[in-house]
């Protein structure tokens, strides 16, 4: 009983957990999945969601409480330093961990067993296609050959045999479990909402050619291009498994303005100057190093055609108005989730990169988008407002226009 006299509010009863994972889209490359391997990515959602909406907040209790008590810090590294000493948060912080490896062996058992099958489909839907294009002398850059990205062993590039896409399957098939469904059903929620918020704040934009950085295997940039259907779409990465999957899947969903390059997004030769109207990237440049992402912003004024634009979709920066308690919470994947270029992108100044690259101050933006997720497989996502620091399907936005001559 509350104060009241009723009954008191059942805390498991009120849990709005994740959408089963039997909502997630099945298209014609998607890996077949067993009774057993659906249950191991639906708790392993619940529990991510567990983590963020029951777990996490207490770390703020206690970090408010006694943590820091008596303490005063200057700089996000040392909270980070007190908040590891912390009993609760090491405990949320090892379920954490352990649910990103769980994930990821998950994805694994999944796709390796089939691994020759899910390339024989590739292949079928692939082979001859001009629309894939794949460099095998390539040099990968040394800091995607160096890590495993969310501790996925191989991480994107990784291929087990000829024509191989297990990694690219194990990313897609798993991604509801990193997520919670927040993505949608086809985990495309980022991509549908830069599209989205393109239509509504840039109205005039007419893009003839898209061009799509680090685009993994199309999960954001499918949907730009089916909301510009006349455009053609370009997506680069040095992945081939990531690619090879990314155009079988764009071609059982019906995509068929959009073609897949293997190259490193630093230096791109082959595409002329001023040739995009539209240069974008979601969730790429944490993944990238410091140097890089400088030289990455330099070739996208060279792309970008007069009047275009370049959007960044990232998690925000660490700037003053963010209090250090968050900034050290959203410095966890950088330490722990095998993603060591985050800590460093999220301080730098894109702003003046962006000017030092070519671009005038004055024609800089900046926005948020949020997710679009549909409400019927995942009604309660237009009342999730919490935040978990780094998981929740909302975004900052750093572009520029380039000026017209």
């Amino acid at each position: 009983m509350d104060g009241s006299g009723k009954p008191a509010a059942d805390p498991i009863a009120a849990y709005d957990g994740p959408p089963d994972y039997r909502a997630v889209g099945r298209h014609g490359i998607f890996p077949q999945l067993t009774h057993d391997e659906v249950e191991r990515f639906n708790f392993l959602a619940h529990m991510n969601r567990h983590l963020a909406s029951r777990v996490m907040p207490a770390i703020k209790t206690a970090f408010d409480g006694q943590i820091a008590s008596g303490k005063s810090f200057t700089d996000r590294h040392q909270v980070r330093r007190a908040l590891v000493q912390d009993p609760y948060w090491q405990l949320w912080s090892a379920l954490r961990r352990n649910t990103m490896e769980m994930r990821q062996q998950a994805g694994r058992w999944v796709t390796l067993r089939q691994r020759e099958e899910l390339a024989a489909r590739a292949a079928s839907l692939t082979d001859g296609d001009p629309r894939l294009t794949l460099d095998p002398s390539m040099k990968l850059p040394r800091y995607v050959e160096a890590i495993d990205h969310h501790c996925m062993p191989g991480s994107y590039h990784t291929e087990y045999g000829p024509g191989d896409v297990a990694n690219a399957a194990n990313y897609d098939c798993g991604l509801f479990a990193t997520t919670g469904g927040m993505l949608g059903t086809w985990s495309d929620g980022g991509g549908q909402a830069v599209a989205r918020w393109v239509k509504r704040n840039l109205p005039d934009l007419k893009p003839k050619r898209i061009l799509d950085l680090g685009c993994g295997l199309g999960h954001s940039i499918l949907p730009l291009a089916q909301a510009f259907p006349d455009a053609e779409v370009v997506a680069v990465d040095v992945g081939a498994p990531m690619l090879r999957y990314g155009l079988a899947r764009a071609k059982s969903l019906g995509v068929d303005n959009i073609r897949f390059v293997q190259a490193n997004v630093e230096s791109l030769p082959q595409f002329a100057d001023a040739s995009f109207d539209w240069v974008q990237t979601t969730m790429f440049l944490h993944e990238t190093s410091y140097g890089s992402m400088q030289r990455i912003f330099k070739e996208t004024h060279r792309l970008l055609a007069p009047g275009g634009i370049v959007l960044h979709v990232e998690q925000p920066q660490y700037g003053p108005d963010m209090p250090l308690f968050e900034q050290a919470m959203r410095d966890w994947d950088a330490f722990y989730n095998a993603e060591p270029f985050w800590t460093k992108m999220h301080e730098a100044d894109l702003d003046t990169w962006m000017v030092q690259a070519g671009f005038a101050r004055e024609s800089l933006i900046h926005a948020g988008v949020t997710g679009v997720v549909d409400r019927t497989v995942f009604p309660d996502a237009a009342e999730d407002t919490g935040e978990d620091y780094g998981r929740k399907a909302a975004w900052h936005v750093v572009g520029a226009r380039k000026e017209v001559a």
